[in-house]
């Protein structure tokens, strides 16, 4: 929705810097950009995409009626109607019908108190200029982005790492200790960037700063577990019909990224039962020689023909990647080594010429168990010795890949190997310890595996995918399954019902249900480019990924963790079933070559 920027303290010129960083969001909000001194000491600036009340009257950044308090921020609130008839019942009066207002008066009448109750993406920063103290934040589903640069009492928060880097005197330099997390999970540790300084607030946390730089508060609030539940059928149907509605309200065209799987597929189908209104949809499809693995256009006509929809598929070619890489890779804030990163980018591209919001199914697997490792992590929880034993053996015989993956990630700690289940590669047992600090131990094993997910993977990998993919074309990017209140409920399950539901029954069987039992019993293969096939069948495309990597490892590579140096040494001696592993740091290469 917006670009978010803030200074406390600068170390220069601040009317200049704040310029700089609103230039460098600009992309994030295409419909309106300002700033404001607030004092000696401080500057906001915004960048504003139009999604609800398009008038000027909800650009940002947004001052109250008194002058004072100030609002920049980056979301959706989606029960800003209910947040709205409290405020008038407590006196206020309002001049827009945003939701940009309704958090402006908010944040300025109960201040850092009640942001628990404010529902929906957001990172925010605000300005009591009475109490003379700012308020930072990010909601605790992680949607959108907030990063931060702090030295001696001089801050810098900003939407993008680069909106930080453009207002430095002293450009910071590349973070090498994040080559580690990136080679074993494709992006840098959560609190970090792949700046030296840069670092991002968490979800769910946030700061009261005062205007000479001191913290006064450190904020935290997250999603409250209730007391265990059993789910029922319709219940769930309920809750997610509730969070399509509110995901879908927008005065600007919406659309959706119509995979073909069962997520996406039952969003749009739910939508269209509640209000019997199509949308833009768009999936990605390949060469048609892959379609019987690649398979999404198939699917996704199966649902869009039902109704008089406006369908549309974008074609991916190895040719059209190359063409609009370098684009792509300007784009990129952060290196993440996912193939689903260009695809959702593209998809944005052209989506970008008929909506200006985008909804995805991303969230789903992870609340609801859908991803293969959450199985097999199953399967291993269910007899962990008789696995253990028999790791041993199977190492000794030629394996399918995914069984190979399976037996050589098991670990006597239950943690330690979804951690391996989780990671492109195994991690070595001297570097276990980084990754386990953020590993949840509040609840069951399982319980504890999706917790990971959804605060590790889901947030640093596929959410930060969606901004990033959206907002450098100016589209809002949604995902109606991280509703406040469904995420509310689905850490209430008991640890009995996270286990019987796994394998996303819920969703599923929503879908069988309304005739849609081709779509639910659809095997997974997740999102991403046909890289295998590319590589085996298209040298031309082989070698440029081979060259990049290389020439990155001239001048990075002696920085790299041990493990990952023979990879980017000689990557075309790698296993053929190191494809992932491959374009992981075909991305990395990319971006660092970018920042030379």
């Amino acid at each position: 929705m917006c670009g978010v920027n803030l200074i406390i303290k600068p170390e220069g010129d601040g009317k200049e810097a704040i310029k700089q960083m609103m230039l460098s969001t600009a992309h994030r909000g295409p419909d309106f950009s300002g700033s404001c001194q607030i004092s000696d000491q401080v500057w906001m600036a915004g960048n504003r995409l139009k999604i609800l009340d398009l008038s000027e009257a909800s650009n940002q950044p947004m001052w109250s009626e008194d002058k004072k308090a100030v609002l920049v921020w980056n979301g959706a609130l989606y029960n800003y109607q209910d947040l709205r008839n409290q405020l008038l019942d407590l006196g206020y009066t309002f001049k827009t019908n945003s939701d940009s207002e309704v958090f402006l008066l908010w944040l300025k009448h109960f201040g850092e108190n009640k942001i628990s109750e404010l529902h929906g993406m957001f990172a925010f920063t605000f300005v009591d200029l009475e109490k003379k103290e700012v308020i930072v934040g990010r909601d605790p589903s992680g949607e959108k982005p907030l990063y931060f640069y702090q030295n001696d009492q001089s801050w810098l928060f900003s939407s993008k790492a680069r909106g930080i880097n453009s207002a430095l005197i002293s450009k910071p330099t590349i973070n090498q200790n994040q080559f580690l997390p990136y080679f074993y999970s494709r992006h840098s540790f959560p609190n970090q960037s792949f700046f030296l300084g840069v670092h991002q607030v968490l979800p769910g946390k946030g700061y009261v700063i005062d205007f000479e730089g001191n913290v006064l508060k450190n904020l935290s609030w997250t999603h409250q577990k209730l007391a265990n539940i059993t789910p029922n059928q319709a219940e769930f149907e309920s809750r997610l019909k509730d969070a399509v509605l509110k995901n879908f309200h927008t005065e600007r065209p919406i659309g959706v990224i119509l995979s073909g799987g069962a997520d996406s597929s039952l969003l749009y189908q739910l939508w269209l039962e509640e209000t019997g209104q199509p949308m833009p949809t768009f999936t990605v499809a390949f060469d048609k020689k892959y379609q019987e693995k690649y398979a999404d256009p198939i699917y996704a006509n199966k649902l869009t023909n039902r109704y008089e929809g406006y369908h549309h598929e974008v074609l991916v070619t190895p040719e059209k990647i190359t063409k609009n890489w370098q684009e792509y890779i300007n784009t990129l804030d952060q290196p993440i080594g996912d193939s689903a990163s260009i695809l959702t980018w593209l998809v944005a591209k052209e989506a970008k010429e008929e909506v200006q919001v985008l909804i995805s199914g991303a969230g789903a697997d992870e609340l609801f168990a859908g991803y293969n490792r959450h199985l097999a992590f199953l399967k291993y929880l269910q007899r962990p010795k008789f696995y253990e034993n028999l790791k041993g053996i199977a190492s000794g015989f030629p394996l399918p890949a995914s069984l190979k993956k399976f037996f050589s990630g098991i670990d006597q700690d239950p943690r330690k190997t979804f951690l391996n289940f989780s990671s492109l590669q195994n991690i070595p047992e001297e570097e276990f310890s980084k990754f386990l600090a953020w590993y949840p131990n509040e609840e069951s094993n399982f319980q504890n595996a999706l917790h990971f997910d959804r605060t590790y993977y889901l947030i640093n990998d596929v959410l930060k995918i969606h901004d990033n993919a959206c907002m450098a074309h100016g589209i809002e990017g949604r995902a109606p399954y991280l509703d406040f209140e469904l995420i509310q409920w689905t850490k209430s399950f008991s640890e009995a019902s996270s286990i019987a539901f796994a394998g996303k029954k819920l969703i599923k069987t929503a879908l069988k249900e309304r005739g849609l039992k081709m779509i639910a019993n659809r095997k997974k293969i997740g999102f991403g480019l046909p890289l295998k096939e590319w590589f085996s069948e298209n040298l031309t495309f082989r070698n440029w990924v081979y060259s990049e990597i290389k020439n990155m490892h001239d001048t990075w590579g002696k920085y790299f963790p041990q493990a990952m140096q023979p990879l980017t040494k000689e990557p075309q001696k790698a296993p053929k079933d190191q494809f992932l592993l491959i374009w992981n740091m075909f991305i990395l290469a990319s971006w660092l070559k970018n920042k030379q």
